[in-house]
């Protein structure tokens, strides 16, 4: 953190507690609305977390959205304020609880099972609520993966530029994206879906009923958590929880977007790891920031959890250094592979036993499919350029 930004932040606290305690206090705080973000858990206790906010009337994203409409819902996103100090009643499985929201209406819960779930489904509903005045005024439901010791193998991957193509290193193209693009018109990377589908299914396929859990661990904030769910669910890649980054960025600071000090993911990758004891990890990133020393971190504390790594090669200046990180995880036992792109992580997951080769197949498709979907999205995306000139 420069200096400047240091300042600015000590300055900025006690501002927005003052502008939360007044607007409480004059009653101009907004309808609230409960956003449970995904939890994990396993057998024996769940951990998830949300946020209150003001409602600002986000919408669903369309491919024929206008730039303008773009950026402003990315400006509601950065600008949602959260509500402190209200409390939220959690219940799942008959057990009530409650949590007190954060100075950015964040809150976390993290619970004991009281008896083992008996349903065949990973995911299970749980219903958050708050009340006013004796009654139940705002109500929301979430959902938990409590996942199954009977998973092949876990999948714990990045975001930025490792499945969805994000620029992270280059401000211009980055801030780009994240103004004038959506779920929808933003791209991953040839082929992701169908190898992250395929690692999902595993070696068995979907006959066992147990597919392999999903964790999304990014330097992205909360504030993008509607934007990571929309595209996640639009390009079929793999349900999963998100783990991102606490700090709120605000709208002046949007550019600082999925920047910052990375080593909350290290504790994010250990917190899952410690929920899933018996399970061992397949983890995959890209060259473009710190993700090959991160993991190189946890293959050292967990040296017998983590099978094979996958880097994305995104950039050449990185090739040294992450083949030198790759020896130094080669002494621990496990593997970390710099590849040119999906379709290479993917023919060595089949030599490892992680995928049916059949699954091959779908991946080289889904490459082509993309191409074609790239250039139809550049057509409209040129067009609506042109509209807003005239």
């Amino acid at each position: 953190m420069d200096v400047f930004t240091f300042f600015v932040d000590i300055i900025n606290y006690p501002l927005r507690k003052f502008k939360a305690l007044l607007k409480k206090q004059l009653g101009w705080i907004g309808n609230p609305i409960i956003l449970p973000y995904r939890g994990y858990g396993n057998d024996q206790q769940f951990f998830i977390r949300g946020r209150v906010i003001e409602d600002t009337g986000l919408s669903q994203p369309e491919e024929q959205q206008s730039l303008w409409q773009n950026v402003l819902a990315m400006i509601k996103r950065y600008s949602s304020s959260g509500i402190s100090d209200v409390e939220v009643f959690v219940e799942f499985q008959g057990k009530r609880q409650s949590c007190i929201t954060d100075d950015d209406g964040f809150f976390v819960v993290n619970q004991v099972l009281r008896e083992e779930t008996n349903d065949n489904e990973d995911w299970q509903q749980i219903r958050f609520y708050m009340k006013g005045k004796g009654r139940t005024i705002v109500e929301n439901y979430g959902e938990i993966l409590l996942t199954r010791k009977k998973a092949q193998y876990g999948i714990i991957t990045d975001i930025d530029d490792t499945l969805l193509i994000s620029h992270a290193t280059n401000m211009r193209k980055k801030l780009r994206l994240m103004l004038f693009k959506n779920a929808k018109t933003r791209l991953p990377f040839d082929g992701v879906a169908a190898f992250y589908c395929a690692l999902e299914k595993g070696i068995r396929g979907e006959k066992t009923g147990y597919l392999n859990p999903f964790f999304y661990v990014s330097s992205s904030e909360w504030n993008l958590y509607d934007l990571l769910a929309d595209f996640c669910k639009f390009h079929n890649l793999p349900k999963g929880p998100f783990l991102l980054r606490e700090v709120k960025i605000s709208l002046g600071k949007i550019w600082k977007a999925g920047g910052g000090n990375h080593n909350h993911k290290l504790d994010k990758i250990r917190h899952i790891l410690s929920l899933h004891d018996e399970r061992e990890f397949i983890l995959i990133g890209d060259s473009g920031q710190h993700d090959a020393e991160i993991y190189r971190q946890i293959v050292e504390e967990h040296p017998e959890r983590i099978n094979t790594i996958y880097i994305r090669d995104v950039r050449q200046s990185k090739h040294e250094w992450v083949k030198n990180i790759a020896e130094d995880v080669k002494t621990h036992g496990a593997e970390m592979l710099l590849v040119k792109d999906t379709e290479e992580a993917a023919v060595h997951a089949i030599k490892k036993g992680y995928l049916h080769p059949e699954a091959l197949k779908s991946i080289v498709d889904e490459k082509t499919y993309n191409k074609r979907m790239e250039s139809d999205l550049q057509q409209i995306f040129e067009r609506m350029v042109s509209q807003e000139q005239e």
